[in-house]
């Protein structure tokens, strides 16, 4: 049988979920249906142990957009796949746009990574943002959103009609998940231990969670917090932990190959943002039997996690909600207490087969939507 070429276009290899989820993407799909090509915006090299030897990796160094729509148009034409699927909304823009100059046969298919209305009134987008949604991504055979209440909220404000929408939730490694407890990283001191992952930046509140470790140690003094990632709000956070006199008991550990090791000795996984799509910190936590405290930051969050066993979701996206959700889970937990989190099935989470789904159903359905039987449907 021949295989379909797929190409995968990300930003880099590190930095956040977006760049993870298509590194996901890229190792699992099935390379005897599939030659898979992961095309690199802003990386000029490539270690080539990061990827399997399966995938092909371009790094295209695009240093400003002018470049970068060169660059992917040069790499469409070599590979002509038959579809391409765009990481996040600033690269699916940008393919987008460029569709006309590529081969008739391919099929483009994006990636929401957030929500929308939440990322146009806060992300700091420029203020055609929602032009741009409105007008390109109806070049797309789908747009991928990883929760319903993402799907409707895209609608709401882009009147993106639902022939283009498919509800897909992100995948997660759960070997990887399953291999790091055979090598978990050591936690020092008593605890609780209060686990945080993703990009240093403001939507991600860690803010709100350094000011509630703070309020949280009156109760439990031992309590500490470790975030794991990297980001332009790294010296905020430490100095705001400085001011909270937090000292030892606060741990920015940078960027890791993943932060599966950190979840054998977490006590409490917490995620504070201010405004999500369906993070992907959240669904790998929840896939090690972690519990699970959550601001309220999107609908998809918010349906996912209440009234759930093991979860606790906060009233608001708040300091002070935070530290009343992890006092509740504290005290409710054993030491060491692990959950079956049953949405994690219900939603499919982990369906690498899924997004094989999609990439054959573009190819072979080129002007259709992407609705397979195992795909979550509006």
């Amino acid at each position: 049988m021949e295989r379909a070429t797929v190409l995968l276009l990300s930003s880099s290899l590190g930095g956040g979920g977006a760049q993870h989820v298509m590194a996901l993407v890229a190792r699992g799909l099935d390379r005897d249906r599939f030659e898979v090509h992961l095309g690199l915006l802003r990386e000029r090299k490539i270690d080539p142990a990061a990827m399997p030897p399966w995938v092909h990796v371009h790094a295209l160094d695009a240093g400003r957009a002018r470049a970068a729509a060169i660059l992917v148009i040069r790499l469409v034409w070599r590979l002509r796949p038959s579809v391409i699927l765009a990481g996040a909304p600033e690269i699916g823009f940008l393919t987008l746009f460029l569709r006309p100059f590529f081969p008739p046969q391919t099929r483009v298919l994006v990636r929401q990574n957030s929500t929308v209305s939440a990322a146009l009134a806060h992300g700091g987008v420029p203020w055609y943002t929602r032009l741009l949604y409105r007008l390109l991504y109806r070049r797309a055979e789908a747009v991928i959103c990883q929760s319903r209440a993402m799907a409707e909220d895209l609608a709401r404000e882009t009147g993106i009609p639902a022939a283009k929408r498919t509800v897909l939730p992100n995948p997660v490694d759960l070997e990887g998940i399953l291999a790091a407890r055979r090598a978990p990283l050591a936690w020092s001191g008593a605890g609780p231990h209060l686990l945080a992952a993703g990009r240093l930046a403001p939507e991600k509140g860690f803010d709100l969670l350094i000011e509630a470790l703070s309020k949280v140690r009156e109760r439990y003094p031992e309590t500490d917090l470790t975030i794991a990632g990297t980001g332009v709000e790294k010296a905020a956070l430490e100095s705001l932990a400085r001011e909270k006199n937090l000292g030892e008991s606060f741990h920015i550990m940078g960027s890791l190959p993943s932060p599966y090791a950190l979840f054998p000795g977490a006590t409490l996984f917490v995620l504070s943002s201010r405004y999500e799509g369906m993070p992907n910190a959240l669904l790998e936590a929840a896939a090690a039997g972690l519990p699970l405290v959550a601001t309220p930051a999107s609908g998809g969050v918010v349906d996912l996690l209440r009234g759930r066993n093991g979860a606790w979701l906060a009233a608001e996206v708040s300091s002070n909600a935070l530290v009343d959700a992890i006092l509740l889970a504290l005290a409710s937990l054993r030491p060491g207490e692990r959950f079956r989190h049953e949405f994690l099935a219900a939603t499919k989470i982990a369906p690498i087969e899924t997004t094989e789904q999609a990439a054959d159903q573009a190819t072979e359905r080129p002007h259709s939507a992407i609705r397979g039987a195992d795909v979550s449907k509006e």
